[in-house]
Formats: C-alpha cells, sequence, structure tokens
C-alpha cells in the first residue's frame, strides 16, 4: 500500500501571510487540525491547531493580534512525502519527528495530505480486520520454508488468509498474524498445534488474571 492510496487529495492551505485569526477560522469551518502553508504557491511549513493555542497562549497576551501571521507559528521546514512512499515509510517518519501530518509532493506540487488517522485506516486494512474474520498469531523460525509451510497447512483446511502480516519476536523467531476466512480458529489453531506450529492466538486456555 502507496501513500497515493490513503492520501487526501483535496488539501485546504492558508498563504504564510494569512493571520492567525483567518487560519483559525479555517481550521473550525472544516474541522481541520493541519493546514499545510504556501508562499507563491509553493509548500514553505505547516500550522496546526496546536501552533495556534501556544501562539496564542504564550507569544500574545490577547487572542490574535491583527499583525500576528501563519509565517511566524509555522513548522518548517516541512517533513514531507510523496505518492509513491509505501505507508510504513510515512508511519516512520511521522514517529521519528513526531508530527501528525505529512503534506505529500508529486515534484513541486502540493498533491495531497496524509495523517496519523489515515495511518490507522491503513493498518486495519493491512491487517484485514475491516472485514468479519479470524485471527490466528503463530510463532515460526525465522529460515527459509517456514512461513510457507504454514500457509500450505491453513491452504489444507480450506481455509483462506485475508492478510498475511509479521514482526520480529525477542527470541530470533517471527510472528506471523493471519487474518483468515473462519471465525472457528480454535479449531484451526488445535489443528496446527498438532502439527508442531507453535500457535500463541488463541490460547489454548482462556487467559485469567
Amino acid at each position: 500500500m502507496l501513500v497515493r492510496d490513503i492520501m487526501h487529495r483535496e488539501v485546504r492551505t492558508v498563504d504564510a501571510g494569512t493571520t492567525l485569526a483567518d487560519a483559525y477560522r479555517l481550521q473550525q469551518e472544516y474541522h481541520l487540525r493541519h493546514l499545510p502553508v504556501l508562499r507563491e504557491g509553493s509548500l514553505v511549513g505547516v500550522v496546526t491547531d496546536r501552533d495556534l493555542r501556544l501562539a496564542t497562549s504564550v507569544l500574545h497576551p490577547t487572542p490574535f493580534p491583527d499583525d500576528a501571521r501563519v509565517e511566524q507559528v509555522m513548522a518548517t521546514p516541512p517533513i514531507t512525502a510523496t505518492p509513491l512512499d509505501p505507508v510504513e515509510e510515512a508511519a516512520r517518519l511521522m514517529r521519528a519527528h513526531k508530527i501528525g501530518c505529512l503534506p505529500v509532493l508529486d515534484g513541486p506540487d502540493l498533491v495531497g495530505i496524509v495523517t496519523g488517522t489515515d495511518l490507522l485506516d491503513a493498518l486495519i486494512r493491512l491487517s484485514g480486520a475491516g472485514r468479519p474474520s479470524g485471527r490466528l498469531a503463530v510463532r515460526l523460525e525465522d529460515a527459509p520454508g517456514r512461513l510457507a509451510a504454514l500457509m500450505t497447512a491453513v491452504a489444507d483446511r480450506r481455509v483462506h488468509a485475508h492478510s498475511v502480516l509479521s514482526y520480529p519476536a525477542d527470541d530470533g523467531r517471527i510472528v506471523v498474524i493471519l487474518r483468515v476466512n473462519t471465525l472457528n480458529t480454535h479449531a484451526l489453531a488445535a489443528q496446527l498445534r498438532a502439527e508442531g506450529f507453535a500457535v500463541t492466538w488463541p490460547p489454548e486456555t482462556p487467559w485469567s488474571p
């Protein structure tokens, strides 16, 4: 999944010379938290609702003085993405820089914006959690053929995997998360355990505190 698949293509922007009062009104009218800032058509920064709150409470004793402009409080230079960036790279950038959005540039042109909510929606789509399904978690040796063996064992039971995600475990193995087209995952888990797979979800016994 790429940034172009999840970005908002209609982007509300403000000019660097826009007053804080006008930027605030635009955010309130369209329920926005982030506004890309342009100067002569080029992206030069991003102003957030937090920037506006800090500007009114710290920089000035009264809200939105007439001479207060967006360029005085915007974050610059902006951290950006491109339409062809993988969504995981967009997530890494936002996490590394502790920011809530990424303006999307195609060359010099602003063509979209991605927010943290968009990335959460992408995770739901990638994990298959947005459709009726069951969930399996299996620990596998990080070795060639192990994932293929697991998928074969699942397919042999006429179960279809909607999605497959994995991440490294602390013990050097990998944890594979499957979304499958059956809600009877306890029976499937038991069959996989009988073949030697380390199924960690669903658990063999109910959890108790």
